[in-house]
């Protein structure tokens, strides 16, 4: 029996310069998310959409999502197979375009996950095991598009 999980999330605009939405330019994109029990996050648009680029904003969190998410299955089934990650960082890069009408999609992300294990000679299956992250994290299984990913391995 499959079992359900349920996420709440928060959303509150905070942009509103006193006029609301009169026009184009007359609000600023920024909101807060929070969830219970944890930190708040600071939100806006991308600053191409009038947003504050010192803020997140909801595609830095979709690549940060996926990426993250691909990290944890992969150090599960690293553990699970005897391999010790002594390190892991990920510079992962996400693909948006936009379209005629304003509107627009991600095509693709790349994940480019830097792994330093304790011994060198599991390079191989620390790779295979990329693949298997890849199927089984639940954020990139809800995209209508492949996540890749380009893995550099070291040892200490």
């Amino acid at each position: 029996m499959a079992k359900q999980h349920t996420y709440t999330s928060k959303l509150i605009w905070t942009g509103n310069k006193g006029s609301g939405t009169m026009d184009y330019r007359s609000y600023d994109r920024d909101f807060k998310i929070s969830m219970d029990g944890k930190p708040e996050i600071l939100g806006s648009s991308d600053s191409d959409f009038l947003g504050d680029k010192n803020k997140h904003n909801p595609e830095d969190l979709l690549v940060s999502a996926v990426s993250s998410c691909h990290m944890l299955w992969y150090l599960h089934l690293c553990s699970k197979h005897g391999i010790v990650v002594m390190e892991y960082y990920d510079n992962a890069e996400g693909i948006m375009v936009e379209d005629g009408t304003g509107s627009g999609k991600f095509t693709s992300i790349t994940l480019r996950p830097n792994v330093v294990l304790a011994d060198n000679k599991q390079f191989e299956l620390a790779e295979k095991l990329h693949t298997e992250a890849n199927k089984m994290c639940f954020i990139a299984n809800s995209l209508n598009f492949k996540v890749n990913h380009v893995a550099k391995f070291s040892s200490i």
